[in-house]
């Protein structure tokens, strides 16, 4: 059994779609950030950063328990355990680990600064747009990767497009018309968005 604690967050949905789309057994423990649960003496004993996702398996490798913070770390060894999401052909591991990188470290942390800019106590509007600009730019190049191609590595359904659909299905639910225009994007969306396991990933 998986032990996840998170909260609703991009990082907190990636970790939970892992476990959701692996068919990991796990037991969900709600972090309520705004009570700073994530601060207490327990969590910080898993995690001395202070911040979710954190996973914790009883039967790790060698049957030996592991903990284990960051979202994209634990899409990708939920991947490794499970055996599923990840390229089957040695040659398309190149293409999979670019996508997999800029999925995770491109949208995630940008759109992060965009909504502490955008929710501080007096946003600094050009601040707010220039964060804004390069979430769309990042958006519209996806859109052109998945105008030519059916999933963000190729035409096989992997790790990326998971982490993937985490930050873009945060972005876009917080910032409306942010994906506007972007036909292939959004197809890629409505089809991750429609799957049973993401859908019961996101009801934190």
């Amino acid at each position: 059994m998986i032990d996840l604690y998170a909260a609703g967050t991009s990082n907190g949905v990636r970790a939970r779609i892992a476990l959701e789309e692996c068919a990991l057994a796990y037991k969900l423990h709600p972090i309520a950030l705004e009570k700073g649960e994530h601060k207490t003496a327990a969590f910080l004993a898993m995690n001395p950063n202070g911040q979710i996702p954190v996973i914790v398996d009883s039967d790790g490798p060698g049957g030996k328990p592991v903990t284990l913070s960051q979202s994209s770390a634990i899409l990708l060894y939920c991947a490794e355990k499970s055996g599923k999401f990840l390229p089957r052909d040695p040659a398309a591991r190149p293409a999979f680990l670019q996508a997999y990188m800029s999925a995770s470290t491109d949208i995630t942390p940008t759109f992060g600064a965009y909504n502490a800019v955008a929710r501080a106590k007096e946003p600094h509007g050009p601040t707010v747009e220039a964060f804004k600009s390069r979430l769309q730019s990042y958006f519209k190049v996806w859109d052109g990767i998945l105008a030519r191609q059916k999933y963000a590595a190729g035409d096989e359904l992997t790790a990326a497009d998971l982490s993937l659909y985490a930050g873009y299905w945060r972005a876009t639910g917080a910032i409306p018309g942010l994906a506007e225009g972007m036909p292939s994007l959004q197809r890629w969306g409505a089809e991750l968005g429609a799957r049973p396991a993401i859908q019961r990933a996101l009801k934190f």
